[in-house]
């Protein structure tokens, strides 16, 4: 049996300590970073043209950060007002046709799509579903794998994505589209693979049926479901990802009764989360310097180690907007959404960051991936190989780029990393003498001693992920080559 670490409470002086150490580095390297966004706002405004801001007086605001754009531009447009009429829809079905509630909410996620997509758009979409469903009817998890890679794949065929762009007007309603089908993706694979595992579940019989009378009426219903839980409307888009299993366990019960209160406490909550993402974007240019290797070699390196922070921080800011609107919608539907994610700042390991980030996400690779593959149950080989192929598909599913490339390795490297160092502290000889040689007070300090290594390369991944290798390098060349290390150690304590 592997022994446990004994986790105590250090001194409420020096926890005060710590806080005040960390808030102040906080502050103090997002002011460097804003004084080099003044002194530099005339250059970067003729290059990536600052649009004019209106949530703080006299401030300029970044607008270079695509997907807070993209969402933001959505959602004013239409999306929001989408999603209202999904809540109202809902309530109204709830109300006077509770037993055909899913099939309402089905029917407007359709239209709604359809709206926003086109029909050629939708039609895509039913594409992928029917031939997913097809391949699911062999049972074979392995054919469902292979169907659904083959459909991902498609996304990034330069033949495929002309077509696709010559179908709109505007690149946006492109991306909505592609944002749309790689979500869709993950709910086709949740949904083929319960089929393959847990046919009765998933609508079905244990057996495949020929495609006489009955089994037309399983195949029929079972199109339906996968059309019910992938057209989900607050969840089409951009998710969170749910898993067709949680998805069919709650959205059949009954709709409970939601105060008020809670309704507008949550609406506050979005609202608060929206104000400082974009009093970040009016403060600190961090996109617009981000993009340039010029300013990154320029900035002093309290205001690196600020860029680093802001870049991150911006990053959890917008998910919580992004993820937390959902949320609300999907509550009040009876369904119990994935958690919000976990503040950035609180992250010391690349574990607990796949954990409570996306967390829908996490619970998907886990059952879909992770798990099937063996996982931690069938020794240290097998959980290597479920690791990596799981950080492959997250790589894979998100373009396959070459940053990502980097991303995925240097996570699984993490991950790897994290896991090691846990057995080899926890084995009987070495635990032994920490435990006799150290108090549990001093263990925790140390501790938080090796995470600080840790938390500094999943500062650097992070980068990688969201300002690509020309960000990554730079970092690593200044902050770990040239010896600014210690800054973001502050900050990040």
């Amino acid at each position: 049996m592997t022994p446990k670490w004994e986790l105590v409470s250090l001194p409420r002086w020096e926890m005060t300590a710590y806080w005040i150490l960390s808030f102040s580095s906080h502050l103090y390297s997002f002011y460097q970073l804003h004084r080099f966004s003044k002194e530099h706002e005339v250059s970067l405004d003729r290059e990536v043209q600052l649009e004019r801001g209106f949530l703080i007086w006299g401030f300029k605001k970044d607008p270079t950060d695509f997907e807070w754009s993209f969402w933001n531009e959505w959602a004013w447009q239409s999306l929001l007002w989408s999603l209202i009429g999904h809540a109202v829809v809902s309530r109204l079905a709830a109300f006077f046709l509770p037993q055909f509630r899913l099939a309402v909410l089905t029917v407007y996620g359709i239209l709604s799509a359809g709206w926003l997509l086109g029909v050629r758009g939708l039609t895509l979409l039913m594409l992928h579903l029917s031939i997913s469903l097809v391949v699911a009817q062999l049972r074979s998890p392995i054919l469902s794998w292979f169907c659904s890679l083959l459909l991902l794949s498609t996304l990034n065929v330069t033949a495929f994505q002309d077509l696709q762009r010559g179908w709109y007007t505007s690149e946006d309603q492109y991306y909505l589209l592609l944002f749309s089908t790689a979500v869709c993706t993950l709910r086709c694979i949740s949904f083929s693979l319960e089929l393959c595992w847990c046919p009765r579940k998933a609508g079905g019989p244990n057996h495949c049926p020929p495609l006489e009378v009955q089994g037309l009426k399983t195949l029929i219903f079972q199109f339906y479901k996968l059309t019910a839980y992938c057209f989900y409307h607050p969840l089409f888009y951009n998710g969170p990802i749910l898993t067709y299993r949680d998805f069919s366990e709650q959205i059949d019960r009954p709709v409970c009764k939601v105060s008020v209160v809670y309704v507008l406490s949550g609406i506050l909550r979005v609202c608060v989360w929206w104000c400082l993402a974009e009093f970040m974007i009016h403060f600190m240019y961090m996109h617009a310097i981000q993009s340039n290797e010029t300013y990154l070699e320029m900035l002093p390196p309290w205001a690196l180690g600020g860029l680093a922070l802001a870049l991150v921080q911006f990053f959890y800011v917008k998910y919580l907007v992004l993820f937390g609107v959902v949320s609300l919608l999907v509550r009040l539907d009876g369904i119990e959404p994935p958690k919000l994610p976990r503040c950035v700042s609180i992250m010391y390991s690349f574990t607990g960051m796949w954990r409570h980030f996306d967390v829908g996400l996490y619970k998907w690779l886990i059952r879909y991936i992770y798990v099937p593959l063996g996982g931690s149950r069938h020794g240290v080989f097998r959980k290597l190989v479920s690791t990596a192929l799981a950080f492959g598909f997250v790589c894979f599913w998100h373009g396959c780029h070459d940053y990502l490339q980097y991303w995925a390795l240097l996570n699984w490297i993490g991950v790897l990393v994290e896991n090691v160092l846990a057995l080899f502290f926890s084995s009987r000889p070495l635990h032994h003498i920490i435990v006799r040689c150290l108090s549990p007070r001093m263990q925790r300090r140390g501790l938080a001693l090796i995470s600080a290594l840790s938390t500094a390369f999943l500062i650097l991944s992070n980068l990688l992920f969201l300002g690509g290798i020309h960000v990554g390098r730079i970092f690593w060349k200044r902050l770990f080559v040239q010896g600014g290390f210690g800054v973001t150690q502050a900050e990040s304590c």
